[in-house]
């Protein structure tokens, strides 16, 4: 990994967590908990899309691709750099929503004010409740991005197509398939 690699993580993350932490400190209870909602949901909807990048497979979309089909092309880039979006996904978006998901649950506590011994007691639910909706929300997530590999491949392809055609910002590298390779 480079270090703009490794600074881009570490400034999302503290990004991610500034606008958390300000956004619950000044909202009423229901919206933080939308918020920890919310943070919780971007890594489950990432970590689906990871795993199903990860057992997609690139021949549905060649054929699209010879049809010129919107966004088939940009499915076979998100094909071809799996370990990359994987890595993204998974990784690097999971880890961050994981750690800002639980100081979001953090300030909820500080703000409903839990003292003494009960306040332990409430801290362990609310945490143990944050884990394994996270936790199941991901293995779930899990199953869905393999049984639905392909249609996700394709939805993340075309916004990517999109932002492509409008912007001009090309989001994953033209990688050759390492399969082609020529035997010595």
């Amino acid at each position: 990994m480079d270090f703009t690699y490794n600074y881009y993580n570490l400034f999302s993350c503290h990004y991610i967590k500034f606008f958390s932490d300000v956004a619950l400190k000044e909202s009423n209870l229901l919206v933080a908990f939308c918020i920890l909602g919310f943070i919780v949901l971007i890594g489950i909807i990432f970590d689906i899309i990871g795993t199903a990048v990860i057992s997609g497979r690139e021949e549905p979309f060649h054929a699209m691709a010879a049809k010129k089909v919107f966004g088939a092309k940009e499915a076979i880039k998100l094909l071809r750099n799996a370990n990359i979006v994987a890595n993204f996904c998974n990784d690097v978006v999971g880890d961050i929503s994981g750690i800002v998901s639980g100081a979001a649950l953090m300030a909820i506590i500080v703000k409903l004010a839990f003292e003494g011994p009960k306040g332990s007691i409430y801290t362990a639910i609310l945490g143990g409740l944050l884990s394994a909706i996270t936790i199941g929300g991901k293995a779930i997530g899990k199953n869905i991005g393999i049984a639905k590999s392909q249609s996700i491949v394709y939805t993340v392809a075309v916004i990517f197509a999109w932002i492509e055609k409008n912007t001009g910002i090309k989001i994953l590298p033209d990688y050759k398939n390492n399969k082609r390779k020529k035997r010595k």
